[in-house]
């Protein structure tokens, strides 16, 4: 997940303050355009795109009125970035072909508790240690010769990158992750412990 970072100013006029490409990292992550910005920090748009392009050095009030709007901002819209910005890049996955011995071994490698099942690059359903301890107390001894795609749960719910955080949220009450997709591929994944970083 990228962080926001939010900073506070004093009245010191010798302080340092952070690059100005901060100014744009932090909008774009809380989901503001220039204009939003603008009007929040009484800027005009253009001043706001000269300073993200780094045409022009802020004035130190300026930099204040841009950067308080912006902590300001945070509260407000966190919940409403992308999905993008809350998804690990990185998504951990199984085949329904393989077999829950190689699918635990996944999870204690990787130390996720459920991954996505997939068929080729389309996600079919998923798997998670919980699942796998009750085919175990029910008398599922042999891991190695029981296809995943055969006792596999439903398949985690599929968003694209610009959904809103808040409608994802919604979502994971009723499901342990969200697969977030870009034109049809997988570009990420969302746990319940991503969202708690929002909190």
């Amino acid at each position: 997940m990228k962080e926001i970072f939010i900073y506070e100013y004093s009245d010191r006029k010798d302080m340092r303050f952070p690059p100005a490409s901060d100014i744009k990292r932090v909008r774009m992550i809380l989901g503001l355009t220039q204009t939003d910005l603008a009007h929040m920090a009484d800027v005009s748009q253009s001043t706001v795109a000269k300073i993200e392009r780094g045409s022009i050095s802020a004035g130190y009030e300026t930099v204040v009125r841009l950067f308080t709007a912006l902590s300001d901002a945070e509260p407000k819209r966190r919940s409403d970035v992308p999905a993008s910005s809350v998804a690990s890049s990185t998504v951990t996955c199984i085949q329904c072909e393989s077999n829950l011995h190689e699918a635990a071994d996944v999870m204690r490698s990787s130390g996720y508790s459920q991954l996505p099942v997939l068929d080729g690059d389309i996600p079919v359903g998923s798997i998670s240690e919980g699942r796998i301890l009750d085919l175990i107390r029910n008398g599922c001894t042999d891991l190695k010769n029981t296809a995943v795609g055969d006792v596999m749960d439903e398949s985690f719910p599929v968003v694209s990158e610009s959904t809103p955080m808040s409608l994802v949220t919604s979502m994971m009450g009723d499901c342990r992750a969200v697969l977030v997709s870009h034109r049809g591929r997988m570009t990420g994944v969302i746990t319940r412990a991503d969202v708690l970083k929002l909190v």
